[in-house]
Order: C-alpha cells, then sequence, then structure tokens
C-alpha cells in the first residue's frame, strides 16, 4: 500500500501541480489510515479495503475527537487514493465510492479593524535593518491579501516597484498579478535599499524576505514576527498567518470593492470562498448599527 502511495504522491505533485502543503497533508492522512489498516484490520493491500473497513477507521477518528473538518479532508484524501489506484488498475474496486464528504460548518474568519491594522503595521518602530523589514513584510501582506506561503517565496525578479505590482505564484502553480499601493511600495523601496542587502550577507537568492542569517524567512519565523508586533501593538485579539489577508479582503469589499477583483486577487478558484467575507462585512455592519443607531 505504501508503494501505491508514493505513486499516488507523485502524481498529484508532477501531473497535478499541487501546492507541497496539500501534498503533505495528503501524505500525512493516508499514511495514517494505512497504518490503521494495516495494524487494527490486518489488510495488507487496497483490494482486500471495503467500505465497512472505511467507516470503522472514520468512527475511530470521530471517537479520538479530530475535528469535522479534519474527517472531512480525509475521507477526500481517502477518496482520492481509491480513484486513482482504480484508475492505474492497482485496484479493481473502489470502496469509497458512495462516502459522502461532511459538509463543515464554515466558520467566520477573524479580522482586524482598520485602526487594529494601522497600529500594527506602526509596531515596528525603529531605523534597523529589522524594523524596516518587518515594516516592509506587514505593509505587503495587507497590500496584497497574499498567503504567508506566497509571501516568503516572493522573488526580487517578482516585485516591480516601478510599476507598483507583485507577480504571485499561488496554489497549483496558479500566477496572477497584485496591485501594491504607495504605502507598500515605499516600505519596500527602503527595505531593498537599506535593510535587505545586509541581512543577505554573502547568501545568494532572490527571495525577498530573509532571516537573521541571510537565508529565505520560514513560516515560522514570520509567525514569530507577528506574534511580537501584535504585542508591541497591544492588539488584544488572537492573530493568525491568515489575519491580515482575512482583513484585507474585509475591507476591500466593505469599501465598495468587487467581489470578482477581490476573488482574482486573493487567488481563490470558486468564488463561493470569497463570498465568506461578505457575510463578515454584513455582521461588522450590524455591530456598528447596533452600537450607534439610537434605535437600535
Amino acid at each position: 500500500m505504501d508503494n501505491v502511495i508514493a505513486q499516488f504522491l507523485h502524481y498529484i505533485q508532477v501531473e497535478r501541480g499541487l501546492a507541497n502543503n496539500t501534498i503533505l497533508s495528503y501524505k500525512r492522512d493516508l499514511s495514517q489510515y494505512v497504518h490503521y489498516m494495516e495494524k487494527v484490520e490486518k489488510i495488507s493491500s487496497l483490494n482486500q479495503i471495503n467500505r465497512q473497513h472505511i467507516v470503522y477507521y472514520l468512527y475511530e477518528l470521530k471517537e479520538k475527537g479530530r475535528a469535522e473538518t479534519t474527517i472531512a479532508r480525509t475521507i477526500a484524501s481517502i477518496r482520492a487514493l481509491h480513484q486513482y489506484a482504480l484508475r492505474e488498475k492497482q485496484s479493481d474496486q473502489d470502496p469509497s465510492v458512495h462516502l459522502d464528504i461532511p459538509k463543515a460548518v464554515k466558520k467566520l474568519p477573524k479580522v482586524l479593524s482598520t485602526t487594529e491594522v494601522e497600529a500594527l503595521l506602526e509596531a515596528p518602530k525603529g531605523n534597523d535593518v529589522f524594523s524596516i523589514r518587518n515594516r516592509a513584510l506587514l505593509e505587503t501582506l495587507y497590500a496584497t491579501g497574499m498567503r504567508v506561503s506566497e509571501l516568503i517565496r516572493l522573488t526580487v525578479t517578482d516585485t516591480h516597484l516601478s510599476m507598483g505590482f507583485v507577480r504571485c505564484v499561488g496554489k497549483g502553480n496558479k500566477e496572477r498579478i497584485i496591485p501594491l499601493g504607495s504605502a507598500a511600495t515605499a516600505a519596500l523601496q527602503v527595505y531593498f535599499e537599506k535593510s535587505r542587502l545586509q541581512l543577505m550577507k554573502k547568501k545568494r537568492h532572490d527571495f525577498v524576505f530573509v532571516n537573521l542569517h541571510g537565508n529565505p524567512l520560514s513560516r515560522q519565523g514570520f509567525w514569530k514576527v507577528l506574534k511580537q508586533l501584535t504585542e508591541s501593538a497591544n492588539i488584544q485579539k488572537e492573530l493568525t498567518p491568515h489575519t491580515l489577508r482575512h482583513s484585507f479582503a474585509t475591507h476591500l469589499l466593505e469599501n465598495g470593492a468587487d467581489l470578482r477583483a477581490v476573488q482574482e486577487m486573493l487567488g481563490h478558484a470558486d468564488i463561493s470562498t470569497t463570498q465568506i467575507y461578505t457575510h463578515v462585512t454584513k455582521n461588522r455592519m450590524k455591530d456598528v448599527y447596533t452600537k450607534y443607531h439610537p434605535r437600535a
């Protein structure tokens, strides 16, 4: 079974061009699935698995307290594996064919108010190389709404300050062009002139944002910076690396931006994913009405 999983992972990486994080999720889900089948059900081949085996496995995940979203993702991984095995004649049946993926309840994303965003963007004080980098980092993220994984992979070649846009490569290697805005452009200009070369030391690479050692900034490195700056800005909300992306989308829609344009900038394949931000703006509108209208 491990051999089939390896072939499947190679297929989704090379032929479908899925992102590394997505591939790692598939690998983790399927490794746990196969481990259960081998250890608990004593099964050594995909051909031996039937629908009841899969149902028992999903019950076990539920008993362990796994979230509905995790179980839904696991079912999707299992179905994709069995469909691939059947198509490639690695198996002569698909026991997952009648499994239903539960509809996950979409939680509204947490966003910052414009005042909180301003406080966060102003948190990196001083003119040292790290403050300059952190200002450029946050300004770019809020200006573009990029995913953190996209931000840390941003290259100098894809950053066009004179024209005011960046070229972003997102999920599935899909490319999109995103405007930068004057504040982010200015912050990046200062960063390139006064900080990046000093941080790079003698390292040679094209990534925009670098760490203390001159290497590309990692997700963990960004998360550490964000936590420090959140404390400095005295923001009480619990922030995640996606918070500025959520705030970017919400603030655009609150100010009248077209939903399709926001979808394009975010890199969402399906507009229904972007529509969740319209619910956020409606909720915020209701809060403002309740707070300020004299007859509310």
